[in-house]
């Protein structure tokens, strides 16, 4: 079998699962503190039929070998940990990480996971917790049943307004935790991710100190997905997809001319 057709071939299964990524960051453009990811694209073997430096006579060297490559696949997809613009919602309980660090999120196995979305709100017992699951923020931060206001400094303080109190009570502290590696975070759905080995262990620390970000109250951080670039991405996989068929198309014709004429 002709060699193209399942070069072509190996281009069209990379450029679909280029196209299934560009689709999930268009799908994920809403969503607050998603981060774009890319494909990465590697090529495969190569079959050397002439190695370079080999030797053509006995006193010279080829100049340049006889290489055929094999196709090309994705290798990885990595996440891009830029800053997504602020959303202004003058909600209490929001709040925006301006600059490196994630949330951490107690998950129902005990496992710590970590998030840029800063949506919170109460569960019954007054404790912040994310908006769509209810798990709890860490470290735990209860707000008391009776409090009439919520602040949230820069750097992470949480007090609230008491009754027939004219000082505001402290009742917490946020952290925020950093990586060494962002893009190697495993992401695991519901704006989470999970650490891993190379991802390097969670650095924790009070927000605006030692490199961290500072908080934001009543703001969020929206996706940072580009929806004009990624169109323009989506443009450009959906050329390459279709010349790699075009390619597959072209071979099959001219075996079909050596087949009739044979």
């Amino acid at each position: 079998m002709h060699s193209a057709l399942w070069i072509s071939k190996t281009g069209l299964d990379a450029t679909q699962t280029d196209i299934s990524v560009i689709s999930n960051n268009l799908a994920n453009a809403s969503t607050i503190g998603f981060k774009k990811s890319r494909a990465i694209f590697e090529d495969l073997l190569y079959q050397n039929i002439n190695q370079p430096g080999g030797r053509s006579s006995q006193d010279t060297e080829l100049p340049n070998g006889l290489m055929l490559g094999a196709g090309a696949k994705v290798s990885a997809t990595q996440k891009s940990f830029t800053q997504g613009n602020m959303q202004t919602t003058e909600n209490s309980l929001d709040v925006m990480i301006q600059g490196h660090g994630f949330f951490e999120i107690l998950q129902p196995d005990g496992t710590i996971a970590y998030t840029r979305n800063g949506q919170f709100t109460l569960d019954e017992e007054g404790q912040m917790v994310t908006s769509g699951a209810g798990f709890l923020l860490q470290p735990n931060i209860t707000v008391p049943e009776n409090a009439q206001s919520i602040t949230i400094s820069q750097d992470g303080e949480v007090s609230v307004t008491l009754p027939g109190e004219a000082d505001n009570a402290v009742i917490g502290q946020l952290t925020i935790s950093n990586f060494i590696n962002p893009a190697g975070l495993q992401p695991i759905g519901q704006n989470l991710y999970r650490e891993t080995a190379v991802s390097g262990a969670p650095v924790q620390g009070v927000p605006g100190v030692d490199g961290l970000g500072t908080t934001v109250q009543g703001a969020l951080e929206t996706s940072n997905v580009n929806v004009t670039e990624e169109l323009v991405n989506l443009i450009e996989s959906q050329r390459a997809f279709e010349m790699n068929s075009k390619v597959i198309s072209a071979v099959d014709q001219m075996l079909g001319q050596a087949v009739q004429q044979l």
